[in-house]
């Protein structure tokens, strides 16, 4: 049996001394689509800046796999460069650096790492250009400063941008409908959807059924203090929709 793209066995987290996770098992496979869902404070935040590698987030127990590999022990850097990505709920604004730019940056970066030579600026402007066009990015967007004074909409669509041209092999986005009306997350989903193949996984961490009801996820997870309480099918995000999390806690 080959190993898993990511697999999460018994892991413990606490911040500043307080267990925030405390023992979460989860198991994705390639070509997977997971959702994880829990009210405010049950650790779904901090699951994903575990596992992409911020600073300030102890783990205290247990382990991660990616592809078989140590995750927990790899730097920032390399996590990224092995094919994880994360996105946030609130991303941060760069000020003179152009989306261009960073985009340009990371997508080289990210060939470099594989052993394929950079792109150059004729080659990467006709791919991404390709890509905002689906997105609903235009160039001015493109010209400004990375996430200086954009809306909550242009945040998403850039940062879906950045996940499409980066092509990762396991996406963690955090509450990427958040803030989004409903022509914008139309938009974001169809960035998400138009990343799946049956060697990549995502995780969409989110509050709600409203995102999944255009990404249908595979397996559905209920996170309420720090542990799963709950595991199902597409089912399972309706139930939370209707009855709340009463159930679970």
């Amino acid at each position: 049996m080959s190993a898993a793209l990511l697999e999460a066995r018994a892991l413990r987290v606490s911040v500043e001394g307080q267990d925030i996770l405390k023992g979460v098992d989860l198991r994705v496979e390639r070509g997977e689509t997971h959702a994880i869902m829990g009210p405010n404070g049950s650790g779904k935040s901090t699951l994903a800046y575990v596992l992409a590698g911020k600073e300030g987030y102890e783990v205290t127990g247990g382990e991660v796999l990616f592809e078989g590999r140590d995750l927990l022990g790899m730097e920032v850097e390399e996590r990224a460069r092995a094919g994880v990505f994360l996105g946030f709920q609130y991303p941060t604004a760069i000020d003179g650096v152009s989306v261009m730019a960073f985009l340009k940056a990371a997508v080289n970066a990210q060939r470099e790492a594989r052993g394929e030579g950079a792109l150059d600026a004729v080659s990467f402007l006709r791919e991404a250009r390709a890509v905002a066009g689906e997105l609903g990015v235009g160039e001015e967007m493109l010209r400004r400063y990375v996430n200086l004074g954009f809306s909550g909409g242009e945040k998403k669509r850039a940062e879906i941008l950045q996940m499409r041209l980066l092509a990762p092999r396991l996406a963690v986005l955090d509450e990427t409908d958040s803030g989004l009306d409903v022509d914008a997350l139309k938009t974001v989903a169809s960035g998400i959807e138009g990343l799946r193949s049956a060697e990549r996984g995502l995780v969409l961490i989110t509050h709600y059924q409203r995102l999944l009801s255009l990404v249908r996820p595979d397996r559905v997870h209920v996170m309420v203090s720090g542990v799963i309480r709950d595991s199902g099918g597409p089912e399972l995000a309706l139930q939370v929709e209707e009855s709340g999390y009463a159930s679970f806690l």
